[in-house]
């Protein structure tokens, strides 16, 4: 068994406009770094041996941070951790991206199904080197949202919750499955600061 905590990287300027970012490389702002510290301390005493962290500079740099506050060695990258490509809805006003596209498809988006597939094959790979070491992985709202949507068979995140930054996640992975531990960490979408 294998204790993976999913943390989602702190604030950018582009989350504080409401902005959708993907796959564009946006850095974290002050606030961003604050949270780091934070979920940082937040996990002070769950025992973890290792940071594996999306390549997407928020993502590194919230590893690196969160590292640095434990003790522990650079961050490992994965590239199977990367947010979801929103294609032309990159960049995009989240209430603008909704009006534009509701739930239906996005031109050039990344498919929510591939996202699911490609996130858990990549905390598949992680939880196999190195078994029975708690490690937290920094990744993404849409990448983490994913898997608490598999591993709870559809009830988390319910309407209108979402993954705040800096949030963190504690899944287990045992035998190639993974499942939820009791601590989840989602707000209402109107709590958006």
């Amino acid at each position: 068994m294998t204790i993976l905590a999913l943390v989602r990287h702190g604030q950018t300027d582009w989350n504080r406009a409401q902005r959708i970012q993907g796959r564009t490389d946006v850095p974290l702002n002050d606030t961003g770094r604050g949270q780091a510290r934070d979920a940082a301390e937040r996990l002070r005493d769950g025992g973890y041996g290792r940071v594996v962290a999306s390549p997407l500079q928020r993502a590194h740099e919230t590893a690196r941070i969160i590292a640095a506050v434990l003790g522990l060695e650079e961050p490992e990258t994965h590239a199977g951790l990367v947010e979801r490509d929103y294609g032309d809805g990159e960049g995009m006003i989240v209430t603008d991206y909704r009006e534009a596209y509701g739930t239906g498809p996005v031109p050039g988006a990344e498919a929510p199904e591939h996202v699911t597939e490609r996130a858990l094959a990549a905390v598949r790979d992680i939880a196999s080197r190195d078994d029975d070491v708690p490690t937290i992985v920094v990744a993404h709202g849409g990448v983490i949202r994913a898997l608490l949507t598999h591993a709870s068979g559809g009830r988390l995140p319910r309407p209108g919750e979402r993954v705040e930054n800096g949030a963190s996640n504690v899944f287990r992975f045992v035998d190639g499955e993974l499942a939820l531990t009791e601590h989840v960490e989602l707000v209402p979408a109107e709590a958006r600061g």
